[in-house]
């Protein structure tokens, strides 16, 4: 919570002291920053201390509290809110005081639970006024940032650019990003946050780690949130940019409660250059996925690496493929962590990333249309064709596309079942029919859209016999059925049945009937 600064002013010691002592600042928004014995010296702080309000008495030496107020308003440039607090009920004061525009006039002795009451009244007023001066600083910020990312530089506004963004134009600066990831409508339990309380965890999480006083300007880019720092506001942290990146991460996460990155560009020298600070940021977005616990990205500490564009090792395409043909849920969850392994030991771009992705679940998607599964069962899909939209790590992307393939295989599990239970009869009556061609358990599962593997263990499942044993034993009973009733040779019965090779033909017949064609054909004389 922002504590509002307060300036007590009155000539005894005992008073001011007492002042402190009977409220509890915090707990109404304000903190006591300093004292003045009399309005002279009152009159010199508020300038250099600029708090946002000011207790005064009305009778004190060398200036009085009437007196300060009127030099404030009317002749300095920094004009706070005051409070009287005097012991005069004299109605001549109170008319002063409403014209001068003071908040409140209390009178002595101070009743604590009227002075907190006017306080939480300044406090929500104080709120509403720098809301209000914000957004119009905002609107000036904006367009002033705007143009120093585009390189758009104006030398004769510089110093007023300057003024208004509370920055030295030739301060060594650097660009920041913060980025919300994970927040999307798919994800368990999502916990949403408005802008304006992304914005305020933020400022807090700055002022918090810097302690700086000055208005920290916060630009909003497409998905993600950028500000201007100094190198000397970092002068607490002896200037590391690491360090104060990693205590904004964990500040801003534990107070939205969302998965935040934070990108930090490289520093430059001066606003002027401003673009290249932003630049530097921005391509420190490209090293995201290199390390999923990482979640702090500062581009003088990646820049060294070379990224991967390219896409993934095909093989790994066909091996997960395969393995959701088979249903083998433990080789998929390998495959996928093989996969997101890659995207890190390669250093792959976000585009790569997002290339490989679309690639495996276009192919997927292919399976599940050779099975005739329609696009809207698959309820997963939405989550992992959607992302590239969103901001996510690398973790919360490895689930969506687990999600989406885990699903997946389970689909086509059932849904091969159901078809393999109304067709094995039919590959069963294929094979009696088609015995004499060149057939395999290979090119039969092509032809039916099955994985070979899972078609040899369902055809011993229903049949008890294992397909090249049923073909061989087909082939054989054919070729004995030739032998009797024709006066063909060995050699035509074995084409004629389909074994191209007639040596191999006589090796497996006369395993079958342990005796050869030959033999088989003679004993019947």
């Amino acid at each position: 919570m922002k504590l509002y600064r307060v300036l007590l002013v009155d000539d005894e010691t005992f008073a001011r002291q007492g002042l402190r002592n009977l409220i509890n600042w915090t707990s109404c928004g304000f903190e006591v920053i300093d004292e003045a014995g009399n309005g002279e010296d009152a009159l010199a702080m508020i300038q250099k201390l600029k708090p946002d309000l000011v207790i005064t008495d009305i009778r004190m030496p060398v200036l009085d509290g009437m007196e300060l107020i009127r030099l404030t308003n009317q002749e300095k440039p920094y004009k706070p809110k005051f409070i009287i607090i005097s012991g005069y009920d004299d109605f001549k004061y109170a008319q002063q005081a409403v014209r001068f525009g003071v908040h409140d006039f209390i009178l002595k002795p101070i009743d604590e639970s009227v002075l907190e009451s006017t306080l939480h009244q300044l406090r929500n007023k104080l709120t509403h006024e720098y809301s209000a001066r914000y957004e119009r600083e905002n609107l000036l910020q904006n367009k002033i940032i705007t143009s120093l990312i585009k390189g758009e530089i104006d030398p004769e506004s510089m110093v007023d650019w300057s003024e208004d963004l509370g920055i030295s134009w030739n301060s060594k600066i650097i660009y920041t990003f913060i980025e919300v990831n994970d927040n999307h409508p798919w994800r368990p339990n999502p916990n949403q946050i408005s802008q304006e309380r992304l914005n305020a965890d933020i400022r807090e999480g700055i002022y918090d780690i810097l302690q700086i006083k000055r208005n920290v300007y916060l630009h909003e880019h497409r998905n993600r949130i950028g500000f201007v720092l100094t190198m000397e506001d970092l002068s607490g942290l002896q200037y590391n940019v690491g360090l104060f990146a990693k205590r904004l991460q964990i500040s801003i996460s534990q107070k939205s409660q969302q998965t935040i990155y934070v990108y930090v560009g490289s520093p430059v020298s001066g606003l002027a250059v401003l673009s290249q600070a932003y630049q530097t940021a921005k391509e420190a977005l490209q090293y995201k996925f290199l390390n999923e616990d990482r979640m702090c990205v500062i581009y003088d500490d990646v820049n060294r690496y070379s990224l991967n564009y390219l896409d993934m090792d095909n093989l790994l395409y066909q091996e997960l493929s395969e393995h959701i043909e088979e249903h083998n849920e433990e080789a998929i969850h390998d495959t996928i962590i093989k996969i997101f392994h890659e995207f890190q030991e390669k250093m792959f771009a976000p585009e790569a990333v997002k290339m490989t992705i679309n690639r495996c679940v276009s192919g997927i998607i292919k399976i599940t249309q050779r099975m005739g599964i329609p696009e809207q069962d698959l309820t997963k899909l939405e989550p992992i064709i959607s992302w590239q939209d969103l901001n996510l790590s690398l973790k919360e992307l490895k689930r969506l596309f687990s999600d989406f393939v885990m699903h997946t295989t389970h689909l086509l599990s059932t849904v091969r079942k159901n078809y393999m239970k109304g067709n094995i009869q039919k590959i069963k009556c294929h094979i009696e029919t088609h015995y004499h061609e060149n057939i395999s358990l290979k090119s039969l599962a092509a032809e039916f859209y099955m994985n070979p593997v899972y078609l040899g263990q369902l055809f011993k499942k229903t049949y008890g016999i294992y397909f090249n044993d049923y073909l061989l034993q087909i082939r054989v009973n054919e070729a004995k059925k030739l032998l009797r009733q024709t006066d063909m040779r060995s050699y035509e019965v074995a084409d004629k049945v389909g074994f191209s090779n007639a040596d191999y033909f006589v090796t497996q017949f006369e395993k079958i009937e342990n005796m050869t064609p030959t033999e088989y054909r003679n004993k019947l004389l």
